[in-house]
């Protein structure tokens, strides 16, 4: 059959499914389960009113416990068991032998890397792009620009960015962007500024950014209100605040490197094979494709703030980055975290890009990948689930942030 008739057929019988379902289900319930006569009419029309959300909800139910609710005790299951030996229960040595392996923790490491760099970097990239284009003509034109790499899938970018990294032999043309660019550096002035001057600075700013999150995740703990010391939330308070540090450390040892490195100028680089900081050149893909969405959201969230706050400001003799800082932000905060939220969730599923530019070779390993190289090509389902149970142990936390944001705007 065409695969265009096999597209067709399937909506036919997907949409007439739901509506045959819900149509017989309906049915049954009103003439069946609960009629409507006889002397209990009425109680059986109150019983099928309170049945029938349920019946319009059975789908979703059935498809969650299915889809989601079945793969996560069947992987527990499976990281707990050892198939080599027949489906045996094994107890904890899938997770011995996964923490035990140096490719794991470099797993985590970059893992972390992603989840604070992406998108921090993402949603302020977003947000100064949503912020400035407002401020010009043309700012639809270059809002559609920055959107349109959402279009291309992780695979494609990847093939894109992979042409900007390219490396050919010294004395050949160089068809990447990135080493013709690196090739017109010499060690003057020019390279001292922007191979040294302007990574250390953005690295500094990093590290100050990192910092002050860390420290707004960890100050409910030494003395706030009831609800940001709740319980539930010490655990993630406590584990973004020593993310923060290990980053903050990092950042002053990349900082030191870069002061201390001496530049091979004249000669094309790898740079997908440069340990440590490959992982920002692959992490840059991700960048250019989730700023559009939070330029998108952000920008949507700064038209809807009240004219009155920002003429407020003014009058009170306000600078723009007054404004912008300590009356815009503060009101949009709901949206950012949302925005952050969500490709935070987009990272850590991570997994198309580094198989397409690295393979994680060359310490760029990520969970998603590790959990691939297990599956299906060494063929260890026991450390593979144990694998996929550790990055869903990283999605709960953004989960119980997301419910407690959630309930908090809701009181």
């Amino acid at each position: 059959m065409h695969p265009a008739l096999q597209a067709l057929l399937i909506i036919v019988l997907g949409v007439g499914g739901c509506v045959g379902y819900f149509w017989a289900s309906n049915l049954v319930l009103d003439k069946v389960i609960f009629p409507a006569r006889g002397d209990r009419a009425a109680r059986n029309i109150a019983r099928a009113g309170a049945v029938r959300p349920w019946l319009f909800l059975m789908p979703a139910l059935v498809a969650l416990a299915l889809y989601l609710a079945y793969p996560v005790f069947a992987t527990l299951w499976l990281s707990v068991t050892d198939q080599k030996q027949g489906g045996a229960f094994v107890g904890l040595d899938n997770y011995s032998q996964m923490l035990g392996e140096a490719k794991f923790w470099e797993s985590m490491r970059n893992n972390l890397m992603w989840l604070v760099v992406v998108p921090a970097a993402a949603t302020a990239f977003g947000l100064l792009v949503a912020q400035l284009t407002d401020r010009i003509w043309w700012g639809n034109i270059a809002k559609s620009l920055i959107f349109m790499p959402m279009a291309i899938s992780f695979v494609g970018a990847s093939v894109i960015w992979k042409l900007i990294y390219d490396t050919r032999p010294e004395g050949q043309a160089q068809i990447g962007i990135l080493n013709a660019l690196w090739l017109n550096f010499d060690g003057g002035i020019g390279s001292l500024l922007m191979l040294k001057l302007l990574p250390v600075l953005a690295l500094a700013g990093f590290a100050a950014l990192v910092a002050w999150v860390g420290w707004l995740f960890a100050r409910p703990l030494a003395g706030g209100a009831p609800a940001e010391r709740a319980a539930a939330l010490v655990p993630l308070r406590l584990f973004v605040a020593a993310a923060a540090l290990w980053l903050v450390w990092k950042s002053l040892a990349g900082i030191a490197g870069i002061v201390m490195a001496s530049p091979p100028y004249g000669a094309p680089q790898t740079w997908l094979t440069l340990p440590y900081w490959n992982n920002f050149f692959l992490m840059a893909v991700l960048v250019w494709i989730q700023a559009g969405f939070a330029m998108v959201i952000l920008s949507a969230a700064l038209r809807a703030i009240p004219e009155e706050t920002i003429e407020a400001a003014i009058l009170d003799g306000a600078n723009p980055f007054q404004i912008f800082f300590r009356i815009k932000v503060p009101q949009i905060m709901g949206t950012i975290v949302v925005v952050w939220t969500t490709i935070t969730i987009v990272v850590l599923k991570v997994f198309d890009i580094v198989l397409a530019m690295t393979n994680g070779q060359w310490e760029t390993q990520v969970l998603a990948n590790y959990m691939f190289d297990k599956l299906f090509r060494a063929g260890d389902w026991g450390v593979g689930s144990a694998a996929a149970m550790a990055i869903m142990l990283l999605v709960t936390p953004i989960l119980v942030w997301n419910v407690w944001n959630a309930r908090k705007e809701m009181r």
